[in-house]
């Protein structure tokens, strides 16, 4: 059987690194078996979906690199198969009317707690009579609909975490029908796995009581549950060991994105936190290639900025100036992007460069060098320059005034860039020029006492 995977986000808030990382799972899962990779939303909840969340999900998947074979797929175009399929339940007796206010729902909740019995629906609308129902029907109060849940538990092998099992008794009967008629995502989801031939579903480890159920409603619309393999992910937590959320911004696609972080390291990053392999710089297909559900842990993973950070760096130290060109200042140069990407962290840091290279920068005061940067200025060869410049330059002025190494070059360092390290001076002073350079070590020296 042909391998069918799907990402269904709900377009409820812009995509955070765990999403990601589902979103990741899914598609190198469907690259490494030569499957289908499917993008769905789950957009029934009409109230907290919105298309500027649609579109940004379908940005955030298209920076990933994640390019989906089918979709994206819309739930609110699917909902003569949800009322379909809901019409059979209920006809098998086990989608249920229920006309409970949310207030009484709660009181029964915390009723039952005082008992010290679980706070699960009483499946009290199961016990009105026929006289009962017609009543509250005829009262114009539509009614919403539950899923009678089996007795007993559903087991099944998680790609990921071993052998599960969810017992249904201790789970409320799911609301699958709103008062408005619009499905939820448990029901909805599985009517959807369903007809679209899904074989497996790679999820966050959140959902393994949701998958339960979900196992449940297959049986009761007539499927095997065991067609469709489920592979749960360990949580992605904080720093704390605090669940990651989408009201996290900072750890959204989008400010990621923003702050400039590369795709191809988040890639790799999220590829493999959590495995034992080293998080090291890869390509979507090296990272398809060799992408194992087998060798994620089962313990949350740990999403560490920091090991993020040092990926991007090692990224961006590789990346061709091609790929980054449309995001550099006007005017920057391939020999400019080579020269600083070895000392980024980040692609953003290049407009700093730019400006030392390109702009006006002020030179820190540097306490008694005046007479050392004007030896340098006067020993500093005339144009052109080019890559063997900065040494010869520094021959003469360690012959004129007996310094060599740090003690040489870093006056001439601050003077130059305003830094005390950075990219190598060698290729920095063509692309800084002569005129800048003598204009600096002036300023310099004559700021020095």
């Amino acid at each position: 059987m042909s391998v069918r995977v799907r990402f269904a986000p709900s377009p409820t808030g812009h995509l955070h690194v765990g999403n990601a990382r589902v979103a990741l799972a899914n598609f190198l899962f469907a690259r490494r078996h030569g499957g289908a990779f499917v993008l769905r939303l789950d957009d029934t909840d009409t109230t907290r979906c919105k298309p500027e969340y649609e579109t940004a999900i379908e940005d955030d998947l298209r920076w990933l690199g994640l390019a989906w074979d089918e979709g994206p797929i819309r739930q609110r175009d699917r909902l003569a198969a949800y009322a379909a399929a809901a019409e059979r339940l209920k006809n098998a007796g086990r989608l249920y009317p229920c006309w409970e206010s949310e207030e009484e729902l709660e009181a029964k909740r915390r009723h039952r707690l005082k008992r010290g019995l679980a706070p699960i629906y009483d499946r009290a609308a199961l016990a009105m009579t026929e006289d009962q129902k017609a009543r509250a029907f005829a009262s114009g109060r539509p009614p919403y609909w539950r899923f009678r849940l089996s007795d007993g538990e559903t087991a099944w092998d998680d790609l990921v975490l071993g052998r599960r099992a969810v017992k249904l008794p201790a789970v409320s009967d799911p609301v699958l029908i709103r008062a408005d008629g619009t499905p939820l995502y448990t029901f909805a989801s599985v009517v959807d796995d369903l007809e679209m031939g899904i074989t497996h579903v790679i999820r966050g480890e959140d959902h393994v009581t949701n998958s339960g159920v979900q196992r449940d409603i297959m049986v009761a619309l007539g499927a095997e549950p065991d067609a469709i393999r489920l592979a749960h992910l360990p949580l992605l937590v904080g720093g704390g060991g605090e669940p990651l959320s989408k009201r996290l911004g900072s750890l959204s696609l989008r400010a990621l994105r923003a702050d400039g972080i590369e795709p191809a390291a988040l890639a790799a990053y999220l590829a493999r936190l959590g495995t034992p392999d080293d998080l090291a710089p890869a390509d979507l297909a090296t990272l398809a290639a060799g992408f194992d559900l087998g060798r994620i842990s089962r313990s949350p993973a740990r999403f560490d900025p920091t090991q993020l950070l040092a990926l991007n760096r090692k990224v961006l130290h590789t990346t061709p100036f091609a790929a980054v060109r449309d995001r550099l200042p006007a005017g920057a140069t391939e020999a400019f992007w080579l020269a600083v990407r070895g000392n980024l962290d980040l692609a953003t840091e290049a407009r700093h460069w730019w400006e030392v290279v390109a702009g006006s920068i002020v030179p820190p005061p540097l306490e008694g060098e005046a007479a050392f940067l004007r030896a340098a200025l006067a020993r500093l060869p005339p144009e052109p320059w080019d890559g063997t410049t900065a040494k010869a330059w520094a021959a003469a002025v360690s012959a004129a005034t007996g310094r060599r190494g740090r003690a040489l070059w870093r006056p001439l360092r601050l003077a130059l860039t305003g830094e005390d390290h950075g990219p190598d001076m060698a290729s920095l002073l063509p692309l800084i020029g002569r005129d800048r350079v003598v204009s600096r070590l002036s300023m310099a020296a004559g700021a020095a006492p």
